[in-house]
């Protein structure tokens, strides 16, 4: 791999990390997919719970709509910072095309903002569940399906002669 070094692989070339390089070399995209989508939670839940605290008092049950509005705002914050991050530093694109990258994303999390939508809707509207709960379980199912999606879809590795 003749990658160029960013500031994951500079981190792991410290001299007291050497006896974990070849466990990060060989697992560095999952490694990097898990902490941006770490952070990109962190910046989604904070959208969604500082909404939820600004426009709806908090409430652990929110109705319906508020449950709508709450997973847009909370993937609306999670797109905005997930493309850019898993562009530059988990699948390391250099897809020259960024508006047909960026919009193969955006439509990727989409289908992902559907099954954290109804998976919040389920939880929450139907079995009276608590938001903070469903909105735990629902972000495992998330991340796990952006992943794959990801992976697949949007920042596979183009073959020479492969058509974009």
């Amino acid at each position: 791999m003749n990658e160029e070094k960013d500031i994951f692989d500079k981190i792991m070339s410290w001299e007291p990390l050497s006896p974990l390089r070849p466990f990060w070399e060989k697992h560095r995209e999952v490694l990097v997919y898990l902490f941006i989508g770490g952070l990109t939670t962190l910046v989604s839940w904070a959208a969604k719970f500082l909404w939820n605290f600004a426009f709806y008092g908090g409430t652990p049950d929110p109705s319906v709509t508020q449950n709508t509005v709450l997973s847009v705002v909370e993937n609306a914050a999670g797109i905005a910072f997930a493309y850019p991050t898993n562009r530059k530093w988990v699948f390391r694109s250099k897809n020259p095309n960024i508006l047909s990258e960026a919009a193969g994303f955006v439509g990727s999390r989409l289908v992902t903002m559907l099954l954290g939508w109804l998976t919040n809707l389920l939880l929450v509207n139907v079995l009276g569940v608590s938001v903070y709960v469903s909105t735990v379980i629902a972000a495992v199912l998330v991340i796990v399906g952006n992943y794959v999606i990801s992976k697949l879809l949007v920042f596979r590795n183009k073959k020479d002669g492969e058509d974009e």
